[in-house]
This record gives C-alpha cells, sequence and structure tokens, in this order.
C-alpha cells in the first residue's frame, strides 16, 4: 500500500509542475529513483497519456527509454 500511495503522490507533483518542463522532467527523474519497478512501468503509461497535447513535456518520455 505504501508503494501505491507514492506512486499516487508523484502524479500530482506531476500534475503541479507540469507548467515546468525542467521540473517536470527533473521530477520524474526523481521518482524512477524511488519507484519500485512496477511502478515505474504504470509511470510510464501515464506520462506517455498525460503528455499527449502537451509537446512541451514530451522530452521527458526519454527518460523510460534508458
Amino acid at each position: 500500500m505504501k508503494t501505491r500511495a507514492m506512486f499516487n503522490f508523484t502524479k500530482t507533483v506531476l500534475e503541479n509542475v507540469s507548467f515546468e518542463p525542467k521540473l517536470f522532467y527533473k521530477e520524474i527523474r526523481k521518482a524512477i529513483k524511488q519507484l519500485v519497478p512496477y511502478d515505474v512501468d504504470e509511470l510510464n503509461k501515464w506520462v506517455s497519456e498525460y503528455v499527449q497535447g502537451r509537446p512541451e513535456l514530451e522530452d521527458s518520455l526519454e527518460l523510460f527509454n534508458v
């Protein structure tokens, strides 16, 4: 349950900082280091959907392709 709460918190943070692409990118990097692998996969899916229609945030997708 603790990991699910962290995942939901991460999504909230990302939504709140999405106005600034550099900060969005930085927060994703932090989340990838902190979340368990399953949640990183879920975050990848969520970010992929979230950045649609937001071209300024699309660079953050490269973090998942490493």
